[in-house]
């Protein structure tokens, strides 16, 4: 029996190896008896340390009466809680620590981390752990928290752009526009109750649904042990979030309804196009989402013909391709400023542009594997500032999975010709597209556009 135990735990470490033989040698891992997932970067350069918690929660588990309620969470998440009483004694603690924290809410993720000396990683920690587990979510720190979420709501819809964003991810997302709108609704956000923010909480807010990060000057043995110590006891949830509520797949762009609008905005100083298409997923198309990276990579760069062909030319002030990876449909998206000077011409060049993505001859060699190559240094620079490196842990994390992410730099080499091809026609050309025009009133009575889409042919 001793020889069988001795046997499946060297099984098991050589899984954990085979799984983990790509990750860097100062990032080491575990996962407690309650779920939560431990990861620890070791880095002395400077003696501090950086802890962080992510949620798989955020818009994407949103539905119209919850929207923008995740975000709200992330600031209640700065507030009392059971072993600090008030925001105000809450503050003096974060500074008494010299804390630097904040907190971020997307689609698919929610994280909330303290920056500190890494001699005080071990209140760092206790900190952490009293404010994800024993949140009191105050009806008065509520009333003070609802108009302040609301501002930066306030503060996005004062952009000129925000009627043209806002109207794309209506036509992009449909009915399920919350689960992309981590902003959320006005009236959700004002008349939240603390009684929601607990519904969040004993729906997402458990150990098996979350990653604890430490990077720093730490020694990862002693945060495992730490950890164990101050998160051990929290207790799991019996059910799997996201099977006892299930995230709806987005339906495809639905081309019976009008997928092209216009919108005006008196402090537009230029006209601004968006074009956005349903790209892969992490789920579904784990090569796809890396093939659109190096895609979008390449037209972005100066000597790319996309660039040459329309800023060299002088069609367009700026066009920039690009693709944002998630587990629940990765958007392709277009953004596209038309010279005023070559209005009309402008969007003929593009979709002239466009109707190539596919041709063999549309990128050279060279251009490929340079941009390959820019790309993964571009990834290797993201690893530099550890404080910054570890939200990019914690983003794939929850959008992708560590392995996809310690895996991506092999697998971006990999992409060739062909893939890019495939990728372009599987979810680009002749794909159904939603398009988005912001004038200002005084270009709209110049150049009378009715239907954008005329403007493409």
């Amino acid at each position: 029996m001793k020889k069988l135990l001795i046997c499946t735990v060297l099984l098991a470490t050589v899984a954990i190896s085979q799984a983990q033989k790509n990750w860097p040698s100062n990032i080491f891992f575990t996962k407690l008896d309650n779920g939560l997932q431990v990861l620890v970067l070791e880095d002395a350069s400077v003696p501090l340390a950086t802890v962080e918690i992510a949620v798989h929660n955020g818009a994407f588990t949103e539905d119209t009466a919850y929207n923008g309620l995740s975000h709200l969470y992330e600031h209640m998440f700065f507030k009392a809680n059971k072993d600090i009483p008030s925001q105000e004694k809450y503050l003096d603690r974060i500074h008494e620590l010299g804390i630097v924290f904040n907190g971020t809410t997307g689609d698919e993720r929610v994280n909330y981390f303290f920056t500190l000396g890494s001699k005080q990683v071990s209140e760092g920690l206790k900190f952490l752990n009293s404010a994800v587990r024993y949140p009191l979510f105050l009806q008065e720190e509520m009333k003070k928290e609802n108009p302040v979420v609301d501002g930066e709501f306030q503060r996005a819809e004062s952009n000129p752009g925000f009627a043209l964003f806002d109207k794309y991810n209506h036509k992009m997302w449909g009915n399920l526009y919350s689960r992309k709108n981590a902003i959320g609704d006005h009236q959700v956000i004002l008349t939240c109750t603390p009684e929601k923010m607990r519904t969040i909480k004993d729906k997402y807010y458990y150990p098996n649904n979350s990653l604890l990060l430490v990077a720093g000057a730490v020694n990862h043995e002693d945060i495992f042990q730490k950890a164990k110590e101050i998160f051990g006891d929290w207790k799991p949830s019996d059910f799997d979030p996201f099977q006892k509520w299930p995230i709806p797949e987005f339906a495809p762009l639905n081309t019976k309804d009008s997928l092209s609008f216009v919108v005006t905005n008196p402090n537009a100083r230029v006209p601004v196009l968006l074009m956005g298409w349903h790209g892969p997923d992490t789920r579904n198309d784990v090569k796809g989402t890396v093939v659109a990276d190096v895609f979008s990579f390449i037209l972005n760069q100066k000597s790319s013909k996309f660039q040459k062909a329309l800023i060299d030319s002088g069609y367009a002030l700026a066009a920039n391709l690009n693709y944002q990876s998630a587990k629940y449909v990765g958007p392709i998206t277009l953004q596209y400023v038309p010279n005023p000077g070559k209005f009309n011409d402008a969007f003929r060049a593009l979709q002239k542009e466009i109707d190539q993505f596919d041709a063999p001859d549309y990128f050279t060699d060279e251009q490929l594997e340079t941009s390959k190559i820019k790309l993964a240094n571009n990834e290797k620079y993201g690893e530099e500032v550890t404080t910054q490196y570890i939200h990019t842990l914690s983003f794939w994390w929850c959008s992708a999975s560590l392995d996809y992410y310690f895996n991506y730099i092999s697998e971006i080499k990999k992409v060739t010709r062909r893939d890019i091809i495939d990728y372009v026609h599987k979810y680009i050309k002749g794909q159904p597209c939603v398009k988005g025009l912001l004038l200002n009133q005084s270009m709209q009575d110049k150049w009378k556009v009715t239907d954008l889409d005329n403007l493409f042919k």
